[in-house]
């Protein structure tokens, strides 16, 4: 056995020491052809012999155990040495990295709304049908539930389609007055140059007690945002339907790539569509408890925002990881 105690002590790698562990303990191993010899020995002679051996299969184990702990400390030593990196060097060469375009939208866009005292607020991406559409005035076979294309799971949940779901956990969960934003992905079963099937929103809702707030409110604070973000355009406001809002509008930009002249982005007209938006709709208020308030909500594409700002053609492109494009935004 000391023959064995040396060699495991003396093994320079733990390569080395596997394989030594394999000669003593593995199938063909020294124990196991000695433990095999105990069915020829007599009673008396196999009880002092398997002794002896458990003895020595607990010492050996023991150096192993040992040798292998003092390898992997110096192996790891050697390992970190050779791979150190001094960060004190700066490299005058190397390319800064940007935020994600999408990324950086959206950041524009809750800093205008934090300025104006916007919280934010996060809920789940899996969520329940009361807080994505029956809550919302889009009860069960409702026309509108068509236009959300969802993604259903086997439990009956779903992949929010909207991040309005967040609004109604707010109110469900707090009185007014209410004065927040819920930026966050969503998901919905399209695909072309236009849509994905994952994307981003920021939506918005403001709630107070009595009859504060009003559309006139919406309107102002809407226009001075879409200013915040494409500069000196125009705004219209356009009759619309929204199940959880009346009255509702979608709100246009002047085309920012002809200035309202007409192009082929704007198919001619001098504008583009934006967002959506509208005063609360009173069963909404109801499906949550609240009475006696008013309110106003609207929401937004984050990826919409982001195509217009940088001029991009096609949606897809800002989620396929093509640093020929990602590359232009540092």
């Amino acid at each position: 056995m000391q023959d064995w105690i040396k060699k495991i002590r003396s093994a320079k790698s733990s390569d080395e020491l596997e394989k030594i562990r394999v000669e003593v303990f593995g199938k063909k191993g020294y124990l196991t052809e000695e433990f095999t010899k105990l069915k020829e020995m007599s009673e008396a002679e196999k009880k002092t012999y398997a002794q002896s051996l458990n003895e020595q299969k607990d010492t050996l184990g023991t150096e192993i155990l040992a040798r292998k702990t003092k390898l992997e400390e110096t192996e790891m030593k050697k390992a970190m040495e050779s791979e150190k990196v001094d960060l004190s060097l700066y490299d005058f060469s190397s390319k800064a990295g940007a935020l994600h375009p999408v990324m950086a939208t959206m950041d524009k866009m809750i800093d205008y709304f934090v300025s104006m005292n916007f919280s934010i607020e996060n809920g789940p991406i899996v969520e329940n049908d009361f807080n994505n559409f029956e809550a919302l005035n889009l009860p069960k076979h409702h026309p509108a539930r068509a236009m959300q294309d969802t993604f259903y799971l086997n439990d009956g949940m779903l992949l929010r389609t909207h991040t309005s779901s967040v609004q109604i956990r707010k109110m469900m969960t707090s009185k007014p007055p209410i004065r927040m934003i819920a930026p966050g992905p969503v998901c919905r079963r399209d695909y072309d140059l236009t849509h994905v099937p994952m994307f981003h929103q920021v939506e918005g809702l403001v709630v107070e007690e009595g009859d504060g707030v009003s559309f006139a409110n919406l309107k102002f604070m809407l226009e001075d945002f879409l200013k915040h973000m494409f500069g000196d355009i125009k705004v219209r406001f356009r009759p619309s339907f929204f199940p959880f809002t009346e009255p509702s509008a979608e709100v246009d930009i002047s085309c920012v790539f002809c200035h309202g002249d007409g192009c082929r982005v704007c198919k001619n007209t001098g504008w583009l569509e934006v967002l959506g938006c509208g005063v609360v709709d009173p069963n909404v208020f109801e499906a949550v408890g609240y009475k006696n308030v008013s309110g106003y909500a609207f929401g937004l594409g984050v990826e919409r925002f982001s195509m217009l700002i940088n001029n991009t053609s096609d949606m897809r492109s800002l989620f396929e990881g093509d640093l020929r494009l990602l590359e232009q935004f540092r």
